[in-house]
C-alpha cells in the first residue's frame, strides 16, 4: 500500500500559451485512491497541465504541491513518485520490449514483485519481448509504453490519452490495472476521450472549456 498522505495539489494555477490564457486560479486536490479526469474542447489546456503537474513546464503563475512540498522544490524526488505516459510513446524503437523496460527499471525504483517479464506479459505481449520496438504495431508499441508503468514503484500516475491505439482487450487490461493502482494507494491524472471503467465515486473531473 501507498503513503494514504499521498496528495497532489494545485493552487492558483495559470498557464498562458501564445499569449492566450488557458486557465487561471485553478485549484484542485487529487488525494490517495482518487482519479482526476481532465474533460474540455482541444486546445483548452489538458495536456498543459499535465506538464505543468509532471514538472515538465512551469505555470505562468500558481503551485503544484507534492505532500504540501511545492514540485519545483522536490526535484528528483518527486520525479521518483511519478510515472508519466504522454498522448506519445516515448519509448525507444530500436530497443526491444524488454530492453526498454530495464532502461527505465534502473532509473526508478524497481518494483520488488515483478519482473520485466511479467509487466510486458500482463500486456499481452509475450513472443514479443525480445524484437525491436519499431517492428511492432502501434497498438503494442502502446501497450509497451504503458507496461513502463507497473515496472516500478511509483504512486502517482499521470496520463495524457493513454487509451489511444489500444483495442477492447488492451483496454480492459489497462482499465483492471487503474483499478488495482486506486485500490493500494495510489493517484491517477489523466485525460481520455475513452469511457474510463473506474467507479463514479473514485472520480474526480475537471473540465477546462470556458
Amino acid at each position: 500500500m501507498f503513503d494514504p498522505s499521498n496528495q497532489l495539489q494545485v493552487h492558483e494555477l495559470e498557464c498562458v500559451r501564445d499569449d492566450r490564457v488557458l486557465f487561471t486560479g485553478l485549484d484542485v486536490s487529487i488525494r490517495s485512491g482518487e482519479m482526476l479526469m481532465l474533460e474540455g474542447r482541444n486546445g483548452s489546456g489538458k495536456t498543459s497541465l499535465l506538464r505543468i503537474m509532471c514538472g515538465i513546464r512551469l505555470p505562468d503563475a500558481g503551485t503544484v504541491t507534492w505532500r504540501g512540498t511545492d514540485i519545483q522544490r522536490l526535484g528528483a524526488d518527486y520525479h521518483e513518485s511519478l510515472s508519466y505516459v504522454g498522448h506519445r510513446d516515448g519509448i525507444k524503437q530500436d530497443l526491444t520490449p524488454q530492453e526498454n523496460l530495464r532502461m527505465l527499471q534502473a532509473l526508478g525504483t524497481p518494483h520488488g514483485g515483478r519482473t520485466v517479464d511479467e509487466c510486458l506479459e500482463r500486456f499481452g505481449l509475450y513472443g514479443f519481448e525480445d524484437v525491436p520496438t519499431r517492428t511492432l504495431s502501434a497498438g503494442q508499441q502502446r501497450r509497451v509504453a504503458l507496461s513502463r508503468l507497473l515496472v516500478t514503484d511509483a504512486p502517482l500516475w499521470i496520463l495524457d490519452e493513454p487509451f489511444t491505439s489500444l483495442d477492447r482487450h488492451g483496454i480492459e487490461v489497462f482499465e483492471s490495472l487503474m483499478v488495482d493502482q486506486l485500490d493500494i494507494g495510489g493517484t491517477i491524472v489523466l485525460t481520455t476521450h475513452h469511457r474510463v471503467g473506474v467507479e463514479s465515486k473514485r472520480i474526480q473531473r475537471l473540465n477546462l472549456s470556458p
